[in-house]
């Protein structure tokens, strides 16, 4: 297992390293800085962007290849993302952000799946009865609600039962209260911030795998070893616990495993709604502002993000199927 787990972490090297290289090559080619500072008043001469621009590695006077290979340097020797156009370090944003993000990435993540999983258990042993019915109109109803629809229903709820009350039980907005210090308070302030964003991203999140492990345990309740435990006397419930729901977690655990880097990226609307300065958010900004070096480092990440749950996957697969630990 080690020895596998070290041949798919060379090979993900390998690609993180080719694939950041090329978007930076792409970022280069389709990218315009200067055109931030065009927006400016008065608007400077092409000479004084281009001698903006030098100061972060992006002067269009210079070769391409050269930049790529100070660019390349700085990251080897440094660990040196870069800056963007407007001064500010990527390495900065980067580490607020991915702090930011995995505070309600990871723990809506998790939600989702336990969720997901145990709704799919409980309507795949109540086949078409009424909670199974009743749990999947849910679930269809809320895959069909846009993330923004949500987002912004919990928002007007919120708000609306604090002026009811007269006192602010829910924080609609931001990430954490500047006013606060101190360990516990810091902790229960977070998670206060975290309530709202976390069950907007956990209702249309857990749909997907409600579903989909429906679907799949039921595929796999009726096979043929799931009998033959249940002839050898095992309990229908046990049989199903350590038998069909074990085979049938395996796709789910790959599948969240390479939800990784999409769902870190992909909140861009729950993040924007309930004011988080996370990836999503940097992503998009990046973009919007051709940040060159910013939109590399969120690609990095991305891959990086890919291989750690490529890798992952391969743990879960290995722990869930025996016949992969033999082999």
């Amino acid at each position: 297992m080690i020895k596998l787990l070290v041949r798919r972490s060379t090979s993900w090297l390998i690609l993180i390293v080719v694939a950041t290289n090329v978007t930076y090559l792409l970022a280069n080619l389709f990218l315009d800085p200067r055109s931030n500072y065009r927006e400016t008043r008065p608007i400077p001469s092409e000479k004084q962007i281009d001698d903006s621009l030098a100061a972060y590695g992006l002067d269009p006077r210079v070769p391409l290849i050269e930049r790529w290979w100070s660019w390349l340097r700085d990251i080897v020797l440094h660990f040196d993302w870069g800056r963007s156009p407007n001064g500010g370090s990527v390495n900065a944003e980067m580490a607020y952000r991915t702090l930011v993000s995995a505070q309600l990435v990871l723990i809506a993540t998790v939600l989702c799946v336990i969720v997901g999983v145990g709704l799919g258990v409980v309507s795949a042993i109540h086949q078409y009865g009424v909670i199974d019915r009743v749990l999947q109109a849910v679930s269809i109803l809320l895959y069909n609600v846009p993330t923004v629809v949500m987002a912004l229903l919990l928002v007007f709820g919120a708000i609306r039962i604090n002026e009811s009350v007269g006192h602010t039980l829910f924080l609609v907005a931001g990430s954490q209260s500047p006013q606060v210090s101190g360990l516990l308070p810091t902790i229960v302030d977070r998670l206060a911030h975290l309530l709202l964003p976390t069950v907007s991203l956990t209702l249309l999140g857990y749909v997907g795998y409600h579903l989909t492990q429906r679907s799949l345990l039921l595929d796999t309740i009726n096979a043929d070893f799931v009998r033959t435990a249940r002839a050898t006397g095992l309990p229908y419930g046990k049989a199903i616990r350590r038998h069909a729901l074990r085979a049938a977690l395996i796709p789910t655990a790959t599948s969240v495993a390479f939800s990784i880097p999409g769902v870190f990226t992909g909140a861009i609307i729950t993040e924007s709604i309930f004011g988080w300065h996370g990836m999503g958010e940097y992503f998009s900004l990046t973009l919007a502002k051709n940040d060159v070096n910013g939109v590399v480092a969120v690609a990095a990440f991305g891959a990086l993000m890919t291989a750690i749950g490529a890798i992952l996957a391969d743990i879960a697969t290995a722990f869930l199927d025996p016949r992969v630990r033999l082999a």
